[in-house]
């Protein structure tokens, strides 16, 4: 996967803001979350752009898995195991559906790191919390790290169709 430059930016605000006091936290917050939104943008903008490119027996297994799981905030905070997922229809290849659930669940935790951060750093501002904001900001980078790592897993996938 290629550096996105809007994350690359993100990142760099992010590991700048890891240093700030209270008063530049509070100067400085509305353009942190422009520039952490347009870099989840970007992100999710290029994981789309690789599903696009996936076989359909790839997108089928994927979706269908995401139908079983509900949408991706009812799946934050479940921990699925396998007896409880409901059987597939057999349609599916059971090592395509091995395969793409491995995407999944990199991409449900991506979406749990954001989620967090997003919580960090609201609870944060609420108490005007510098040591919180580092941590969102902290969480923030994480979630940008498990993001990528679940978009190269898709490429992987992309590769092999």
């Amino acid at each position: 996967m290629k550096k996105l430059p809007a994350v690359e930016d993100a990142r760099a605000i992010m590991t700048q803001g890891m240093e700030w006091g209270v008063w530049k936290w509070l100067t400085e917050k509305k353009r942190v979350r422009a520039i952490a939104d347009v870099a989840r943008a970007a992100l999710d903008d290029q994981e789309m752009k690789v599903k696009l490119t996936w076989s359909d027996e790839y997108k089928l297994a994927y979706n269908q898995l995401v139908s079983e799981d509900g949408d991706a905030k009812q799946a934050r905070g479940k921990s699925k195991s396998k007896a409880d997922k409901p059987a597939t229809n057999g349609k599916i290849d059971p090592k395509v559906l091995a395969t793409v659930t491995k995407v999944k669940e990199a991409d449900d935790a991506a979406y749990n790191a954001h989620e967090d951060a997003e919580d960090i750093f609201a609870e944060a501002e609420r108490k005007m919390s510098t040591s919180g904001a580092r941590e969102g900001a902290r969480k923030a980078l994480e979630a940008y790290d498990l993001h990528e790592a679940a978009i190269r897993k898709a490429e992987a996938l992309a590769k092999v169709t």
